[in-house]
């Protein structure tokens, strides 16, 4: 016998609604176990995706020397050709690098004049990959619109955008930006170390200027430019690590894309870069690429990680 209440119980029957309930529940039956899951299924589908967090990217690179593709260490390149120390000289001209790179699907990569005779070199390389790469290199308001012309996809600027002294000019960043308008400039803030932090280094990196790299800089310069560039001077080309702290920092702050070059020996190196900033920060491998005669490296591996593969 059925007790539901000590009143029903009295009368030995059940609640005048308790079978229209019964009825209720299988007639819904059918719906709880066939559209219900079926509706939470079709929503899922429809529900846009959440977006995959971003990781840094391998960024290509093709530094021209005399007008030839080299790796050279980056606190010796002044003027002086004894003191200059070079990791590798390609018997390949810049052109086959920058087809390479079509071909791999890889973007944002730049080209560097590191002092004269480059300038066939650099427009044959932006021409087997028209959009693809940034030029940089004695960038000037004057000549600024011709390498867009040849094919760059931006220009880098470092040293116009200081007088001889170091001093910051910011006429001549809107000069600059006359020519190529905010979308297609980069500007460099390559740099060396001291105890006070990072001070911008122009002139192949031989001239301190009035310019530290912090996040007041960074928000003072993001509004003039695409991205920005930073090679860590001190370590470039040394393949003995990168400088952790200054991607920390430059991670940290994070509001533009960011480009840092310098030290990388591994490819764990890119994954180091990716961790400290937040996959902010975007990593080119020079002298430790086995493109370019390294060890550390396999370009392949680099590949593979820009399209997301294990």
């Amino acid at each position: 016998m059925l007790v539901l209440s000590h009143e029903w119980n009295e009368a030995n029957e059940a609640p005048p609604d308790f079978f229209a309930s019964i009825r209720f529940l299988r007639s819904i039956r059918g719906y709880l176990c066939i559209q219900l899951p079926l509706t939470f299924h079709l929503f899922l589908r429809a529900s846009p995706a959440l977006p995959m967090p971003r990781r840094a990217q391998f960024r290509p690179c093709i530094d021209l020397h005399e007008g030839r593709v080299k790796q050279i260490v980056g606190g010796t390149l002044d003027s002086s050709t004894e003191a200059l120390r070079t990791n590798f000289v390609s018997d390949r001209p810049a052109s086959w690098f920058a087809t390479r790179y079509a071909e791999d699907r890889l973007r944002g990569g730049h080209v560097i004049q590191l002092g004269p005779g480059n300038t066939e070199a650099a427009c044959d390389a932006l021409a087997a990959y028209p959009g693809g790469l940034q030029l940089g290199g004695g960038i000037t308001a004057e000549n600024a619109a011709g390498w867009l012309e040849a094919g760059a996809s931006h220009v880098i600027a470092t040293s116009f955008l200081f007088d001889h002294e170091g001093r910051f000019q910011d006429d001549r960043l809107a000069q600059l930006l006359a020519e190529t308008g905010r979308e297609r400039l980069v500007i460099d803030l390559s740099c060396r170390r001291r105890e006070a932090g990072w001070i911008v280094a122009m002139n192949r990196w031989q001239t301190l200027t009035d310019l530290a790299i912090t996040p007041e800089t960074l928000d003072a310069l993001a509004g003039s430019c695409d991205e920005f560039l930073i090679h860590a001077a001190d370590v470039e080309g040394k393949c003995q690590g990168i400088d952790g702290d200054l991607v920390s920092l430059l991670g940290s702050w994070g509001k533009i894309p960011m480009t840092y070059a310098g030290g990388a020996s591994s490819f764990a190196d890119l994954e180091l870069v990716d961790r400290l900033g937040g996959g902010k920060v975007d990593l080119t491998i020079g002298s430790a690429l086995d493109l370019f005669g390294g060890s550390g490296v396999c370009y392949a591996d680099c590949v593979a990680w820009n399209r997301g593969e294990p």
